[in-house]
């Protein structure tokens, strides 16, 4: 087996690199995973994830962990309701026996990572450790973490996200600033903090548009309201608007400028109290992008080809990419692991070229004058 007394190294603890592990495991490969978080039980952000059959539960298929996941899994979650801006509804699973999303199973993110993790080999996580920098040694990489530690590697695979510390040791490509930015937040014990459009999402998700405009709410299991507003802004305001993300008040202050002609009652978001927010500029890299592949070293997830989140496509691309490279790295059609990465890394790009254009015309369907419309054909299968 090629990866026989090869050691190998994954950067980052995300669903990608945790499914990656588990499925080299499997295999009888000696992994570990290197996070950045300090320790297991930190809060997980975001919103809840919809897992795909070809790829996200696909990978979970092949890892053996389908009835972990339906154990965990959230049936309400993938109920949908489309409202404009004065929150009249359009759409509603919740009316409905057979929701539209619910063909795509949802689970929230904290599930799924503990479902991962108690998957791997006891101390396959290296908590506490944040890339800082590396550099080849040998046949393979030294890599050196914030805290002062350092680790060999014969192979590298860069799964710490949109952001990359080690994507530039692959390739120079820069990404491209989609026109779109998030205000990312969670409002905690949501039912008493923001009562009213907790019963508005009614423990799915909403999808509110207009004035060119969106906001994404998203019920979680342990009682937060996630929720992303997109906004067309310069690509530097997150730096030029002076606001402090941590700040709510001046962040409630910029909404109810922003979001002016918006219904009142979507600023309850920043009334109540426990509030998280995080300002998320939306980049894509091109849509043509390739590179040489390296015989040590190699990605996926948002690292390789991170865009904007309006196809539900970034944690299922990033477990396919984890399924793909374990069965290149494992398969004996390639004499070595650079002819593996090699095989891997063409089909990934080709791949997610054509889900980075389906989400880019996603985006830009999202945050037209004529949003719902659309939105509304599209789930008409028009």
């Amino acid at each position: 087996m090629k990866l026989e007394n090869k050691q190998i190294g994954i950067i980052g603890g995300g669903p990608g690199g945790l499914t990656l592990a588990r499925l080299l495991q499997l295999s009888g490969a000696t992994v570990q995973v290197y996070e950045r978080d300090i320790h297991p039980n930190v809060r997980v952000q975001g919103a809840t994830l919809d897992l795909h059959e070809e790829s996200g539960l696909a990978a979970l298929k092949r890892a053996g962990l389908t009835a972990a996941f339906y154990q965990h899994h959230r049936p309400e979650a993938g109920k949908l309701r489309i409202t404009d801006k004065h929150t009249t509804i359009f759409l509603d699973d919740h009316a409905s026996d057979q929701g539209y999303t619910e063909q795509r199973p949802e689970i929230d993110r904290g599930p799924l990572r503990k479902i991962l993790l108690d998957s791997l080999h006891p101390q396959t996580v290296v908590w506490d450790s944040q890339f800082a920098t590396m550099q080849p040694h040998g046949d393979g990489w030294m890599i050196h973490f914030k805290n002062g530690t350092s680790a060999y590697a014969d192979l590298v695979v860069a799964a710490d996200g949109a952001n990359s510390q080690v994507r530039p040791y692959i390739n120079d490509i820069k990404p491209i600033y989609s026109g779109i930015t998030i205000v990312e937040g969670n409002v905690y014990q949501a039912e008493t903090n923001v009562p009213e459009l907790y019963k508005l999402v009614k423990g799915g998700k909403l999808f509110a548009f207009g004035d060119q405009q969106s906001l994404i709410l998203s019920a979680k299991g342990d009682g937060s309201l996630s929720f992303y507003t997109g906004c067309k802004l310069p690509e530097t305001w997150e730096t030029t608007s002076g606001i402090s993300f941590h700040d709510i008040p001046q962040v409630y202050a910029w909404f109810k400028q922003q979001f002016s002609s918006w219904d009142k009652q979507w600023q309850e978001l920043f009334q109540g109290k426990d509030l998280w927010c995080i300002c998320r500029p939306q980049y894509h890299y091109p849509i043509d992008q390739t590179w040489t592949s390296l015989p040590n070293l190699t990605m996926i997830g948002d690292a390789a080809h991170r865009m904007p989140p309006y196809a539900g496509e970034g944690v299922n691309m990033a477990m396919q990419d984890a399924l793909e490279l374990a069965d290149c790295l494992i398969s004996n059609h390639f004499q070595n692991i650079h002819d593996a990465i090699a095989h891997f890394e063409g089909q990934m790009l080709s791949r997610t070229a054509d889900i980075t254009l389906m989400t880019l015309e996603n985006t830009e369907m999202l945050h037209a004058e004529d949003a719902i419309e659309k939105m509304m054909a599209m789930m008409q299968g028009e």
